[in-house]
């Protein structure tokens, strides 16, 4: 019997609809249950191509026992993190306060009022070298609700207050802040102490794209003349471009890296990763001239195109790393794999350029990499392999629409169809505008956040609306059509009178008079995206600089000082609000 995940539209949901755990959508009636039956509530929360989670689906909530302990003694919630990003921010933050680490799947349990008092990432179903088992966890919880509720409900008041608790050192003391410049060069060191001369990247394993960081990285070294930081940038998108975090047989770039060398991916690809790296290879071409960055541009836009881009014109979240239940199946090959498809002679010469091997570097079998050999365009022996690979079981496509990033693929196609004067690009990112303004607003002309299977849910947060804003604005730059500049002024006004904090300057994730959950947070930190307030501060410079009206210098004014006084110490996690700063010369109000 399918449970009450069945009329949802989300895929990560759907996935969950046959589990014997009796799932809630997050809704006022689950909680309602709660509070009726004086039970906790069990809070799940990822995304459809999340590997983990998959595991954890598959150990724990498709399992009798654990579905048993859960519907006896919880109500249990399953959440798409992709659809509600502002549950998932404000009870990551619970997480990462809590365990001082956070991921996905992400496992809360917490009162009828949804103050939590326990929270953890992905768990086996029994306990597992060390690591504590769900169903241990779920009756140690039950026993402590039944004897100690009083300390469980003092403790999610306590984590509660903890997460709405905001320092006020910086803003009682702005004379010993960091001037903008300052907060430039403070981040810059910091990604030179942390930059990895051998590999690219910055820290070890894993390793992520972070494209924003290499963007400023590449601005900064125009801006300062600091040819260190052009280098840092370079060596790291080329070890990304011909290692196996590249698809080089169909395109794009996995999740991120487990390795040091970008060999070995969490083979997940994500449209987000895939738009922002588009900028960053574009920027680096804009630079240098070099082709093999133009080649990467079209080789991760064309997939793109090819592979996530919806017939009415928006663009699908992702495609899975599992392939029959095994992460990075779909990907792999072994020589006598690509000799029978290429031939002897061609199939030898493409194991050698690619490094494939009898011994392999994935579980005995190889992912395509160049790591070590110089770039080189893929020709027709790619292409022949991306045939056959087509025949394998297929990935499974998250397809959702997603608003905000749609709008960095919106940017990311047309800056490269400008720049590359390619009108497909072009054509494309126009096309997923119209979508967006013909399918993703409401009656009351605001933006919805999804869009799946002909239905527009979810009221937009700050993301949606500043990315949105950029988007038009890269459009306006390029056509030259009013309706363009005409709505990102529309929804920048919408984005500052439902969002913005009058007293204490920035902007909210979510919306004045959305539902209220237990925080109300304002995200300055860029993860794998550019944070809210990152983009805002963008979309309000461009405004400024191109509009010349002062509301919008004002405004750009305000959220300046704002970034500015909450980066101070570690400047070089919200590197596209300090992109946004080295603009600031051409928009001060």
């Amino acid at each position: 019997m399918s449970n009450r995940l069945k009329n949802e539209k989300s895929p990560y949901l759907i996935q969950h609809k046959d589990n014997p755990v009796d799932w809630y959508p997050w809704c006022e009636e689950a909680f309602r249950k709660a509070e009726a039956q004086n039970k906790p509530v069990f809070l799940s929360i990822g995304y459809s191509t999340c590997h983990w989670c998959h595991v954890m689906a598959h150990e724990s909530f498709e399992d009798g026992e654990v579905a048993e302990i859960l519907n006896q003694g919880y109500v249990s919630i399953k959440v798409d993190r992709e659809e509600r990003p502002d549950i998932d921010a404000v009870y990551m933050s619970v997480c990462q306060a809590v365990t001082g680490q956070g991921g996905w799947p992400l496992t809360i349990i917490m009162t009828p009022e949804q103050k939590p008092f326990f929270a953890g990432t992905y768990f086996p179903k029994e306990q597992y070298y060390g690591r504590p088992g769900l169903k241990d966890i779920l009756k140690k919880v039950l026993a402590l609700w039944r004897d100690r509720r009083e300390d469980l409900i003092r403790d999610g008041e306590e984590i509660t207050a903890a997460i709405n608790r905001t320092s006020t050192t910086q803003k009682d003391s702005p004379d010993n802040q960091l001037s903008e410049k300052e907060l430039l060069q403070k981040a810059y060191h910091i990604f030179r102490e942390q930059f990895d001369p051998v590999w690219g990247g910055f820290g070890g394993a894993p390793k992520f794209p972070s494209p924003h960081n290499l963007l400023f990285l590449m601005r900064y070294a125009g801006e300062e003349g600091e040819n260190d930081a052009l280098r840092m940038a370079e060596k790291t998108l080329d070890a990304m471009m011909n290692g196996g975090i590249h698809d080089h047989i169909g395109g794009g770039f996995s999740r991120y890296s487990t390795d040091e060398k970008w060999l070995v991916p969490h083979f997940e690809k994500m449209l987000y990763d895939n738009a922002l790296l588009i900028l960053a290879y574009l920027e680096a071409y804009r630079i240098t001239g070099k082709d093999k960055y133009e080649d990467m541009v079209r080789h991760t836009a064309d997939y793109i195109l090819r592979e996530l881009t919806d017939s009415q014109g928006g663009f699908y979240c992702g495609q899975d790393a599992d392939s029959e239940g095994v992460e990075g199946k779909y990907y792999v090959f072994t020589p006598e794999e690509v000799t029978a498809v290429l031939g002897e002679a061609e199939g030898r010469e493409f194991c050698s350029r690619y490094g494939i091997t009898k011994t392999g570097n994935f579980e005995g079998k190889s992912i395509p990499n160049r790591i070590g050999k110089h770039w080189e365009s893929g020709g027709q022996a790619e292409k022949k392999l991306y045939e056959y690979r087509l025949k394998r079981t297929s990935l499974h496509k998250d397809d959702k629409i997603l608003l905000s990033w749609n709008a960095w693929t919106i940017l990311a196609l047309a800056r490269a169809g400008a720049v590359l004067r390619e009108e497909r690009y072009l054509k494309a990112a126009r096309k997923a505008q119209e979508f967006i303004e013909g399918h993703m607003t409401d009656a009351q002309g605001r933006l919805c956040l999804r869009y799946r299977d002909g239905e527009a849910a979810y009221r937009g947060l700050l993301k949606d609306y500043a990315v949105y804003a950029l988007a038009l604005l890269e459009l306006y730059q390029i056509d030259l059509r009013k309706v363009y500049l005409t709505e990102a002024i529309r929804r920048a006004g919408q984005m500052r009178q439902f969002f913005e904090d009058g007293e204490e300057g920035g902007y909210y994730i979510y919306a004045s008079d959305a539902a209220p959950l237990i925080a109300r947070p304002k995200e300055m930190h860029d993860g794998a995206i550019p944070s809210g307030n990152s983009a805002a501060v963008m979309a309000l410079g461009k405004l400024a600089a191109l509009t010349g009206e002062k509301s919008w210098r004002e405004a750009y004014g305000r959220q300046v000082r704002y970034c500015a006084r909450e980066i101070q110490e570690y400047p070089a996690g919200c590197s596209f609000a300090l992109i946004a700063m080295i603009e600031r010369d051409i928009s001060k109000p």
